[in-house]
């Protein structure tokens, strides 16, 4: 899976992501539409993070994404 992927089934994947990061609004997930960047951006401003951590976070979700969606 790559992020062309996420952003076209975000729809599917926007349970996944509200259950991961439960503080972002439904709005601003749809807002967010898969795109990588404003995720994080919502992640550090929502849960006052560093962009690294918001960046490694968004990773270690996205390879669990990757796995899931292979198994």
């Amino acid at each position: 899976m790559n992020w062309d992927t996420i952003e076209g089934n975000w729809k599917q994947l926007k349970g996944n992501v509200k259950e991961q990061w439960g503080k972002l609004t439904d709005d601003e997930i749809d807002q967010i539409a898969g795109k990588r960047d404003q995720l994080a951006g919502k992640i550090q401003e929502r849960y006052g993070l560093a962009k690294d951590e918001a960046d490694r976070q968004i990773n270690d979700w996205y390879d669990r994404s990757s796995r899931d969606s292979r198994a």
